[in-house]
């Protein structure tokens, strides 16, 4: 029945993060002993104080429609958070909230996006950046990176990528899928070339911001002369565990944050007014509130690249931030592991899922075809148990 709908919806690809997050649930349901290690999602609630200012904002009646834009007292929490984190100096008319930093990512693109222009997206990237991308017009222009880079691009990838047709550069750091973390010294270096290219805008992705074990964060629009050419996105889904709240929002020029107000007022209107409201406590908040998960997080990073390392085959390198692993698992293509052919990431994914009853996501939905991704957001027994049974499966 596909003939009946869109040429758009029918061209764009289904999440493969999700897909296989689903298919991990349906083999549970039927009794499967799976461990799911394939979805970005904190296993820790929401810190108490946040639920309480969420409680408070039903009893004081936050139930009507919110402003389409977000509420002004938490646009000016964010301008708070953006000075005191980023040193980045926002006014109110530069930030717009949204349902969800993929919201903020599609409103951008939406408003950003002609048929044809190019956006360059260092590899691996988030595996929604290529669709969003895709589905505004815009064609997704990947530049490789490998585990010996630590995934990271250089000056003299980028500037090649760069063409007439270059309008943006999207990226994320720390990095999902691989934890990779630009330097300041890294980003100076991107920057030097960026500003011989005034009408190219970044996309700078921050969500794991505060899951950063590198000891220091750099924004990207902190760097002289980047400020009025970046789109700084950033939300409370992972460093507050609070992934279903829905809020995400963005830094940017007003004529941006104008565009994409003008876009979300068509489509959903303002976010979630208790969400909203509770964000405000949030995002004010210290962020030393958060050192128990970064630090759980960080102790199941050693542990986990500590035990993929005895695995023989697989390459990795060490990453600096978020909650995944993203191994180079290229040595396997070729082979026959229990009478199951290798030829690439997908095959080796949905072999540790049948035979290691272990569900991760292959690298080939981020760009990267010789890797897949292991989210580390779970306990350390479980990520025991899980690299167990994959260094079983590969014996």
């Amino acid at each position: 029945m596909n003939h009946f709908l869109s040429d758009r919806i029918n061209n764009l690809s289904t999440s493969q993060t999700l897909a296989m997050a689903a298919l991990a649930r349906e083999l549970k349901a039927q009794g499967k002993d799976i461990i799911s290690l394939s979805l970005g999602e904190p296993d820790f609630n929401t810190p108490d104080f946040i639920k309480e200012a969420a409680k408070n904002a039903i009893d004081e009646n936050y139930s009507t429609y919110s402003p389409v834009d977000g509420y002004m007292e938490l646009k000016e929490a964010i301008c708070r958070k953006f000075k005191r984190d980023n040193n980045l100096t926002y006014k109110p008319a530069n930030i717009i909230v949204s349902t969800g930093a993929k919201q903020s990512l599609y409103n951008i693109a939406q408003v950003m996006l002609n048929d044809g222009d190019e956006v360059i997206l260092p590899a691996p990237y988030w595996v929604s950046y290529f669709e969003i991308i895709k589905m505004s017009g815009g064609i997704p222009v990947a530049v490789p990176t490998s585990v010996a880079t630590d995934f990271k691009i250089t000056p003299e990838q980028l500037e090649k990528a760069i063409t007439p047709k270059t309008k943006m550069i999207w990226y994320s750091s720390p990095c999902n899928p691989s934890g990779s973390v630009y330097s300041r010294e890294e980003l100076t270096a991107l920057s030097k070339v960026l500003e011989k290219y005034p009408n190219i805008f970044v996309v700078a992705d921050e969500i794991y911001e505060h899951i950063n074990f590198s000891g220091t964060f750099c924004s990207i629009a902190s760097i002289p002369g980047m400020f009025d050419k970046t789109i700084t996105v950033n939300g409370v889904a992972k460093a507050f565990a609070m992934t279903g709240w829905r809020i995400g929002y963005i830094g940017a020029p007003e004529f941006i944050v104008k565009a994409c107000t003008k876009m979300q007022g068509q489509v959903t209107s303002g976010a979630n007014s208790i969400a909203q409201r509770a964000t405000i406590t949030a995002v004010d908040a210290d962020p030393n509130v958060l050192k128990y998960m970064v630090d759980a997080f960080h102790s199941r990073r050693d542990l986990v690249v500590k035990l993929i390392q005895e695995i023989p085959g697989v390459k990795l390198n060490i990453p600096e931030g978020a909650f995944y692993v993203f191994p180079d698992v290229s040595s396997f293509f070729g082979q026959t592991l229990r009478g199951t052919p290798i030829n690439n990431a997908d095959d080796f994914s949905m072999y540790l899922l049948s035979q290691a009853n272990v569900a991760t996501v292959t690298g080939d939905a981020f760009g990267n075809p010789d890797c897949i991704r292991i989210s580390y957001a779970t306990s350390e027994t479980i990520l025991t148990e899980a690299i167990r049974r994959i260094k079983e499966a590969l014996a």
